[in-house]
């Protein structure tokens, strides 16, 4: 199973809120929405998400063996 959990403890430790990547990175909400839920995402969303923010893909995503 892939979790988006390390996604939100990045946000966290860089000060970054939701509300800022809709209005300052431009992320649509239904992004926010997919990643909330675990949703899938697209190899191009994860490498967008990682050079906005500055990390390594393990600091948005966790994988774990059902």
């Amino acid at each position: 199973m892939i979790s988006y959990e390390p996604f939100y403890e990045t946000l966290k430790s860089k000060g970054i809120t939701t509300y800022k990547l809709i209005k300052e990175f431009n992320i649509s909400r239904s992004l926010i929405d997919r990643l909330k839920h675990n949703k899938p995402l697209s190899t191009v969303t994860i490498n967008d998400l990682c050079n906005m923010l500055e990390c390594d893909i393990t600091d948005i995503i966790r994988y774990t063996k059902d």
